[in-house]
């Protein structure tokens, strides 16, 4: 009589992935969080307010007293692999696109609670743009070997260091704020505070791409 497999074995051999079964889980928090928090706003307390000025500081990170932005995007870095465990681009996206509107929404409201234009300590908009870093290195993988990236292509052996890059780019651009990261600020509320991480991660993302081709085309 054969052994009856292991739950966890049946689980995966159905095609879903541990990574896709906890993003999956973070899709639902995600929303019961966005419903609740949605009612605290059409009936305001205390409690509710917290627990969104709470979420759009990265869920506490963002009140450390020094570079709560480069912490924000160092959870921003697990976001990302997070997103990148379901072996999925349609998750990567879904994930960015979540999680790009709750942070224009939730540091909107930051900014309205503290009284702060861009508070420093909101860094829900790092957290959520970092994704946005790494989407031309997917789309490279996805060109060079046919099959869908893993999470090892971004995070063993020596890529490690393509990451750290990409963070230190990410971090670069934010800080520098090059045409038209900075004039992105201007807009109102939370679409500021978002954009112009957007637009640093846009940055980011085209230099992976051009770094790539001048590499492709030295070594011919």
């Amino acid at each position: 009589m054969a052994e009856p497999r292991p739950v966890l074995e049946r689980y995966v051999n159905l095609g879903v992935t541990v990574g896709e079964t906890i993003l999956v889980a973070c899709f639902v928090s995600m929303l019961l969080v966005t419903k609740w928090l949605r009612l605290s706003t059409e009936s305001p307390g205390r409690a509710g307010q917290q627990m969104m000025l709470w979420i759009a500081q990265g869920f506490g990170v963002g009140r450390v007293p020094v570079a709560p932005g480069t912490v924000g995007s160092v959870l921003g870095i697990v976001w990302f692999a997070l997103l990148a465990a379901t072996g999925r681009v349609w998750a990567v996206i879904l994930g960015t696109v979540l999680g790009l509107g709750l942070s224009i929404w939730l540091c909107g409201v930051a900014e309205s609670m503290l009284g702060q234009k861009d508070p420093g300590s909101a860094v829900l908009d790092e957290i959520a743009a970092m994704p946005v870093c790494f989407l031309s290195w997917i789309g490279i993988l996805i060109w060079k070997t046919g099959s869908r990236p893993t999470l090892e292509e971004f995070f063993s052996g020596r890529n490690w260091f393509f990451t750290l890059g990409v963070f230190v780019l990410f971090r670069f651009f934010d800080v520098v704020k090059p045409w038209p990261v900075r004039q992105s600020q201007l807009l109102r509320g939370g679409w500021g505070i978002t954009i112009d991480d957007l637009l640093a991660a846009f940055y980011v993302s085209c230099s992976v791409l051009i770094g790539f081709t001048l590499k492709s085309l030295i070594s011919r």
